[in-house]
């Protein structure tokens, strides 16, 4: 088995509100290899924040034995904090400095000597394609550019794991694809592990290798992007065949499908699938025992706003706001996003 970066086993969190007691999370288990991208999902309140704000030494857990970056979380939190960066849904950029300045702030919180500081800080600019603006105050950057700085602050101290909470949220498509093509070259060049949480189903589906469904403090659902697809029925197999005849034959002897009604030829059979290699195999083994050949296949499965809907009962908002609800460990995140950055760092 994979090196672990995060293992969590019965991971327990509670607030008192004036209700009374609110479980937020009630003993779920979590194992993120190393080297991969692990996204957790979630209606807002289902406690993404706050199992972060956990993870990452902001917020004790009541109960739980939880590993992270092979440090123990409950008696190692500053080893933990040594080996992690954390960028919030909310940029943590001071904008009244440069994007220079804000780089060298964070080697001043992780100590590193000024020369060290100052070479790091270029490194960064660099890579981030920042440079031309490194001494503009961030006030003047654009959504996209005081991302890929915000980001850039956390890598200051060489995390080997990074909790990325909603890193995308407002901005544009291109920049979100920059952005996303940030974090696969983190993992695949330089070995680090990612722990997103995001609104945006497309980039959990497009970014990670693993993801878990959270809903009122339980893990509903986990696998691959394409193994919860497939949890959901709608999929399905399309065989385009080069005549009618072809196509009835296969009908008869599959003993199942329809016509695609897309299709204007009507030479297209939908076959329901869990799109799996298996029934796939099985499928098509099938017509090939009996002599026919599709002239073409595609396979369909539902999408993750599918999962999201059918698992959860709420479709998915990629604007938090739209949504009141939350847990009370989640309201700071608009506000303190800068100050906990500056907490880990310390």
């Amino acid at each position: 088995m994979a090196n672990l970066a995060i293992e969590a086993v019965g991971l327990r969190k509670s607030y008192r509100d004036k209700t009374g007691e609110k479980v937020v999370l009630d003993g779920i288990d979590l194992a993120v290899p190393e080297a991969t991208i692990f996204s957790l999902l979630g209606p807002n309140g289902a406690g993404k924040t706050t199992t972060v704000q956990i993870l990452s030494t902001l917020t004790r857990a009541d109960a739980g034995q939880i590993h992270v970056a092979g440090h123990d979380l409950a008696h190692r939190p500053d080893d933990v904090r040594g080996a992690i960066g954390v960028t919030g849904q909310y940029s943590a950029v001071d904008k009244l400095l440069t994007g220079q300045e804000n780089l060298l702030l964070m080697a001043d919180l992780k100590h590193l000597p000024r020369r060290d500081g100052k070479r790091k800080a270029a490194e960064l600019l660099e890579r981030f394609d920042l440079v031309e603006a490194a001494r503009k105050p961030a006030s003047t950057y654009s959504g996209g550019m005081q991302r890929r700085l915000d980001l850039a602050m956390t890598l200051v101290g060489d995390p080997r794991l990074i909790f990325l909470d909603e890193p995308t949220t407002g901005l544009d498509p291109r920049s979100r694809r920059a952005m996303w093509d940030i974090v696969r070259q983190l993992v695949t060049d330089n070995g680090v592990t990612i722990f997103l949480t995001t609104q945006y189903l497309e980039e959990a589906d497009q970014l990670a290798d693993h993801i878990a469904l959270l809903d009122h403090g339980h893990l509903i659902a986990e696998g691959t992007p394409d193994e919860l697809k497939r949890l959901i029925p709608g999929g399905h197999v399309s065989l385009r065949f080069t005549d009618d005849d072809t196509l009835t034959n296969a009908l008869t002897t599959l003993g199942r499908g329809f016509l695609d009604p897309s299709d204007d030829d009507r030479l297209t059979l939908q076959i329901p699938s869990d799109g799996g290699v298996a029934s796939l195999r099985d499928l098509l083994t099938h017509l090939h025992t009996a002599g026919i050949e599709p002239a073409d296949l595609a396979v369909h499965t539902p999408d993750l706003d599918d999962v999201f809907l059918t698992l959860t009962g709420q479709t998915p908002t990629h604007n938090p706001a739209h949504n009141p609800a939350h847990n009370p460990a989640d309201t700071d995140d608009r506000a303190n996003s800068n100050d906990r950055k500056q907490e880990i760092a310390r």
